[in-house]
């Protein structure tokens, strides 16, 4: 009996192959739409979408086009294939914007860019993507039930693209590159207002100013120490309760004791003549 079973089942699945590469291949037009249809309502997608390729030229300007391109969208949204995903619902959108589906395809357009977004050590175009069509649909559909997961996703990928940046300034720092750490960690502040990474960004750069000070040539120290100094001050008053204080703290010290020995060094060759 068990064996009988497993045969029906086999024969079933057979038969079902069979008609859809039958329909697929040999199929007219109204057949093929038709087992696309149900293929994607049952979650076939990917048998769905092959049938959707075969009909598209011949219902071109027809009032199912809009159907079809929405479903070809979401068939690839729901295999995961996300850049195809994107295309098809950009190209929805664009095709149909009046249609009752332009907000899912919206926030379902912005969701495939989130959902292709590399973690933050590598390429963020799609990063970027992600948020310029969260943001386009936070912008158009502010009373949509979407709203709060379109937020939610676009403060993660803002701060992804954050941590990028933190992370090319601190890596200027760890290759001695101070001059550019300095340079990399002011233009991080400035144009991330407001950032969860401003604390590390400021106490990266008050530790890339003291070196570069404690390096300097005698001609430059001076300046440079001063720096530091104006560096070390902007943090203690941005974070006065900073876990990192302590250890900040004391390369303050360092750095009075060598402005004052500089001072001095200073002082007395300019008094010699040198």
């Amino acid at each position: 009996m068990k064996r009988l079973s497993v045969f029906v089942v086999l024969a079933v699945l057979f038969s079902s192959c069979s008609e859809y590469q039958k329909v697929l291949n040999k199929g007219n037009v109204e057949d093929q739409y038709k087992m696309a249809t149900k293929y994607f309502e049952e979650g076939e997608y990917n048998k769905s979408v092959n049938l959707f390729e075969k009909v598209i030229p011949k219902y071109r300007r027809k009032p199912q086009m809009e159907r079809i391109q929405f479903m070809v969208a979401q068939a690839n949204y729901n295999t995961k294939s996300y850049d195809l995903a994107s295309y098809h619902f950009n190209k929805f959108i664009g095709n149909y914007p009046s249609s009752s589906k332009v907000e899912e395809a919206s926030y379902l357009l912005a969701h495939s860019y989130y959902l292709s977004s590399p973690k933050s050590s590598r390429d963020q175009a799609n990063t970027h993507k992600a948020l310029t069509e969260l943001q386009n649909f936070i912008d158009k559909f502010p009373q949509s039930d979407r709203i709060k997961e379109a937020n939610k996703y676009h403060d993660e990928l803002t701060n992804r693209l954050e941590k990028k940046s933190l992370d090319i300034a601190k890596q200027y720092y760890i290759t001695e590159k101070y001059q550019a750490a300095i340079m990399a960690f002011d233009i991080f502040i400035e144009d991330n207002f407001g950032t969860d990474y401003k604390e590390e960004a400021l106490a990266y750069k008050f530790l890339a100013s003291y070196e570069l000070g404690m390096k300097s040539i005698l001609s430059k120290k001076e300046q440079r120490i001063n720096n530091a100094i104006v560096a070390y001050n902007r943090f203690k008053k941005s974070f006065p309760k900073s876990d990192r204080l302590n250890k900040l703290s004391s390369k303050f010290e360092e750095l009075n004791k060598e402005l004052k020995i500089t001072k001095e060094i200073y002082a007395k060759y300019t008094n010699n003549g040198l």
